[in-house]
């Protein structure tokens, strides 16, 4: 959940940010993009930290290295979040994390049916990550191909 407070918190204080003169913020596209960006630094941050133990045990075991696929999806949320920020690459980075959203969500699936935690706390409940998961694959694509 908390991804998603950040993604609404940081979007919001961005376009706060354009209507008190910041111009890059004038539009919500940009806002959204900045919101973006600091939600998938926060959730690479989780892949080698305290959680990273959390994160590899929602790979499902038919994946070999599942320490290194955590580890690269880290790598590959920051590289979007980069890409987000840079206007000629934003639409490929967005497609790129759409993609990635969608291939991580079977382990998204794995913690809910399993009840495992991350960082202590019970792993969101099936539907409620369902949503989240809709909620952000709509924001990446309308923030990489919004004109």
């Amino acid at each position: 959940m908390l991804p998603f407070i950040i993604l609404v918190v940081s979007t919001l204080l961005l376009r706060i940010a354009g209507a008190v003169g910041v111009s890059l913020f004038n539009h919500w596209t940009w806002c959204l993009r900045g919101g973006l960006a600091l939600m998938f630094l926060l959730t690479a941050s989780a892949h080698w930290g305290k959680r990273r133990v959390d994160l590899i045990a929602m790979v499902p075991q038919v994946f070999p290295r599942r320490d290194l696929m955590v580890s690269v999806t880290a790598v590959f949320e920051i590289l979007g979040a980069v890409g987000l920020s840079i206007p000629a690459i934003a639409p490929a980075a967005a497609a790129c994390l759409a993609i990635l959203l969608i291939a991580l969500f079977p382990a998204n699936i794995r913690a809910a049916r399993e009840h495992l935690s991350i960082g202590g706390r019970p792993a969101a409940a099936l539907p409620l990550r369902a949503l989240l998961q809709v909620l952000f694959l709509a924001a990446v694509l309308v923030a990489g191909f919004a004109a």
